[in-house]
């Protein structure tokens, strides 16, 4: 589970009673999306004809744009985590990472599973001895990627949930 289990209200939207703006939750969604189609080809490569995970990255910025509903967005996520159950490694993680970005139109705090499972995948695509600089790298190009008006957001984010986000974020 990546997801805290007391909810950051700072993820909440403020028409909910956090304090998250509906631009700052759009500015997630379409990092998480940025970070997941980072690592596409990963899935492409093992499954060229399956379109789940890219509907998935192109409905969380559709949703962005308030051409897609919520519950729409959401359900190809789930499509996209769906694409990855029967598969392994790379492939898996890059699918998990495109269903976990539809979903930030869900649950705002999903942003870090897209981010989490991209830097799995980077890491799964390499030797053993490759994996720690790879996910290093793959964390700094994330956070080269992050909009200012999110970047305090996000790094004390992944700061709090480094230990239930497989410490992929100590880079």
């Amino acid at each position: 589970m990546i997801l805290p289990k007391e909810r950051d209200s700072r993820f909440i939207t403020i028409r909910r009673g956090g304090t998250l703006t509906d631009s700052d939750h759009c500015l997630l969604a379409l990092w998480a999306a940025v970070c997941a189609e980072h690592v596409l080809p990963l899935f492409v490569s093992a499954r060229p004809y399956d379109p789940r995970p890219r509907q998935a990255i192109e409905a969380a910025r559709a949703w962005t744009r308030g051409e897609l509903k919520m519950m729409e967005t959401r359900a190809l996520g789930g499509h996209s985590m769906g694409a990855a159950r029967d598969l392994r490694g790379a492939a898996r993680f890059a699918a998990y990472a495109a269903g976990q970005a539809a979903v930030v139109a869900h649950v705002a705090a999903h942003e870090l599973g897209a981010a989490a499972y991209a830097i799995k995948a980077a890491q799964a695509a390499v030797s053993e001895d490759e994996r720690e600089q790879v996910g290093r790298q793959e964390c700094r190009w994330q956070r080269d990627h992050l909009p200012d008006a999110i970047r305090d957001l996000v790094l004390d984010d992944q700061r709090l949930r480094n230990d239930i986000c497989w410490s992929v974020f100590a880079c």
